[in-house]
């Protein structure tokens, strides 16, 4: 009975060490073993790992992409703190993990990439106006702070992928101005396409004025002696042919034709008609 026990408290021992003494590295991941605190040069990549858990230790770090978000008030040219929530994304190079862990530490984040990143924005945006962080100068930003911390972080197992300001709370009275003027400048620019249409529509006019005088010169011009006679002559023939008894007055260049009408009274009279 006695021996029975020892065999399964022997098996369980077993068991423990066995589980302790093996590390899984998923995919995404890497692991630094650590003997006796000193890190091994070269880090284990994803698959089952077995070690001795009385002297040794594997940190695993992960080299997927990292979400740090931070909130603090940011400086701007003009002297105002601006309030603003901002992710850092950055991630591990898997094979200068152990150089990372070495140097600076497991938690990374606090010793490095923080004060890099308040440091860098602070040096950035102090070259920028407040209002620019919401215009297209919002992505220069980003990207100058970027380079900022790369700058810094060069050569220490880690990559700033972006840094993103998701979202600036500028002081009341500065978004108040913006805001009036960005509507002043939405009212220029209605102001703008209403004259452009008022002058489109003068120079349509003018044009229609100016087709008008020229085919009213052309027209002018092409009256001359010759063809007033000769429209003359025409009146002549076809009041020649008319079956209507008519008196005629001319000059010899233009008819005028004498007609007989009743009045409304029921007398006759006379109507003179201007032939062209």
């Amino acid at each position: 009975m006695k021996n029975s026990f020892f065999v399964k408290s022997v098996l369980l021992a077993l068991i423990v060490f066995s589980a302790a003494s093996c590390a899984t590295i998923r995919q995404g991941e890497v692991g630094v073993k650590r003997t006796f605190g000193k890190y091994a040069d070269t880090p284990y990549t994803e698959g089952l790992k077995v070690f001795n858990p009385i002297s040794s230790r594997i940190i695993k770090i992960t080299t997927q992409t990292e979400n740090l978000e931070v909130a603090l008030s940011i400086p701007s040219k003009e002297g105002l703190n601006i309030r603003s929530e901002v992710s850092i994304l950055y991630n591990v190079v898997g094979s200068q993990a152990p150089d990372l862990l070495r140097n600076i530490g497991p938690d990374f984040e606090r010793n490095i990439i923080l004060p890099v990143f308040r440091s860098s924005v602070s040096d950035v945006t102090a070259r920028f106006y407040a209002k620019d962080m919401h215009t297209g100068e919002r992505s220069t930003i980003e990207n100058a702070i970027k380079d900022q911390m790369m700058k810094y972080l060069d050569g220490k197992g880690l990559i700033v992928e972006a840094v993103l300001l998701k979202s600036i709370q500028m002081p009341k009275s500065l978004a108040n101005a913006i805001e009036e003027k960005l509507e002043a400048e939405q009212r220029s620019q209605r102001m703008q396409f209403v004259l452009q249409e008022a002058r489109q529509q003068a120079d349509q006019k003018r044009i229609e004025a100016e087709g008008v005088r020229d085919a009213q010169k052309i027209i002018s011009e092409g009256l001359s002696p010759e063809i007033l006679q000769f429209k003359s002559i025409e009146a002549f023939r076809e009041l020649a042919n008319s079956n209507n008894a008519k008196i005629i007055v001319t000059d010899g260049d233009l008819p005028m034709i004498m007609n007989n009408e009743l009045n409304v009274d029921g007398k006759q009279g006379v109507k003179a008609t201007l032939r062209n």
